[in-house]
């Protein structure tokens, strides 16, 4: 049995376009495949691990790598943060949170205007740093709140932290939430805090918090801290599963705070799960369309892979994987329907491991609790087997 799983979420580094891409209007979408064909990005201590050999890469296959690689395919229905990971998590989603490519239909507006008694601005799909140009002045002569949505099911609300403290748009955001169920049960409620006093020096805060809903089922989280394992959050994990399952977290900002944090808990020392999301590659980069910008988060990420892996020891995992796409060359600028990476790596592995493709995130969460001598009821296939030495409990 192992004493400790690192688990790490690229946040939007797919590796190429689901089967079932072309009913999201994704077909042809490759994050990852892109990035380097358009930059000749290589990656080379990932592919050390064996990123090199996962189809659709565009990376070369390193011959001396040692690690387990394959891909995962999504079983439930959407191509957002929450479904991805809850699904990593063992719960399946059959029914998509509710979108709204045309904006929050007016009882929905209404209501929220009434129950925060302010106005709204916008209520259209946008990105977040456009929406607060656009709008981000009549917001400040007017005090009204700017809400927007994206093709994810969230409903966002940005505020200036001088007209709206962030504490206040926390509880309005609080409101949202309980208002947003049943059938405009929206998977998040984001609040987007930014400073400046015109458009042209409007900048996003790091205070971002979003309100998700419970977990709808048992998670691995659940699994694991039930069993007294520890279950650690870092970055908006605490956000996605709404601390359900988590027995500590730390809500850092950024992929460089989430990896010191990780380093902490790694030099702290635990039993059971580190959980980080690294959101970057996805808020910053591929929302943006920002080839560059991406391929230089791969870059850096990559550079900071062996430190982690220095402290791992023979009784620790590492587990990479992503949450969706979100190809920065693609049109939009929403999430792509892509298969995700899985790299799984320990202390001493000779060779490479070919895990093939998943039919569904769910392994991880199969492969976790596996690994950890835990029953698994996500009907998901574990890999732990093909993972484990002769001397694992």
């Amino acid at each position: 049995m192992l004493d400790r799983i690192v688990l790490i979420v690229l946040d939007s580094v797919g590796v190429g376009d689901a089967p079932d891409a072309a009913e999201y209007g994704d077909a042809g979408a490759n994050t990852v495949g892109h990035i380097v064909e358009r930059t000749g990005l290589a990656l080379p201590n990932m592919e050390k691990i064996g990123f090199g050999y996962i189809k659709g890469t565009g990376l070369k296959p390193d011959p001396e790598a040692c690690g387990a690689y394959g891909r995962l395919t999504e079983a439930s229905r959407g191509k957002d943060t929450t479904t991805g990971h809850w699904e990593m998590a063992g719960l399946t989603l059959h029914e998509p949170f509710p979108t709204y490519p045309d904006g929050f239909p007016p009882e929905v507006i209404e209501a929220f205007e009434k129950a925060v008694g302010r106005g709204t601005l916008g209520n259209k799909p946008a990105s977040g740093t456009s929406i607060i140009q656009e709008l981000g002045e009549e917001h400040l002569r007017t005090g009204k709140l700017i809400v927007y949505t994206s093709a994810d099911s969230v409903f966002q609300i940005a505020a200036n932290e001088n007209i709206v403290p962030v504490e206040e748009l926390y509880d309005i955001c609080r409101k949202a939430r309980a208002l947003l169920q049943g059938k405009h049960g929206v998977g998040r409620v984001i609040a987007r805090p930014f400073i400046g006093t015109n458009a042209e020096n409007f900048t996003r805060t790091a205070r971002r918090h979003d309100f998700s809903m419970d977990p709808s089922g048992e998670t691995m989280l659940d699994v694991l801290s039930a069993a007294g394992f520890d279950t650690l959050g870092v970055g908006k994990i605490e956000d996605i599963f709404n601390m359900k399952g988590i027995t500590q977290s730390v809500h850092s900002a950024g992929n460089p705070a989430c990896l010191d944090s990780l380093m902490d808990d790694l030099h702290k020392g635990f039993h059971g799960l580190c959980f980080v999301n690294l959101v970057d590659f996805d808020m910053v980069c591929g929302h943006r369309r920002d080839v560059e910008a991406y391929a230089q988060c791969l870059r850096d990420f990559d550079n900071f892979l062996p430190k982690i892996l220095d402290e791992l020891t023979e009784n620790d995992l590492l587990m990479i994987t992503a949450d969706h796409g979100c190809d920065p060359t693609y049109t939009g600028t929403d999430h792509t329907r892509e298969r995700v990476p899985i790299l799984a790596w320990r202390r001493g592995m000779k060779g490479t491991i070919d895990l093939g493709t998943g039919s569904s995130y769910a392994n991880i969460a199969a492969t976790i609790c596996d690994a950890f001598g835990l029953p698994q009821r996500f009907g998901a296939a574990s890999f732990w087997p093909q993972l484990r030495r002769e001397n694992d409990d």
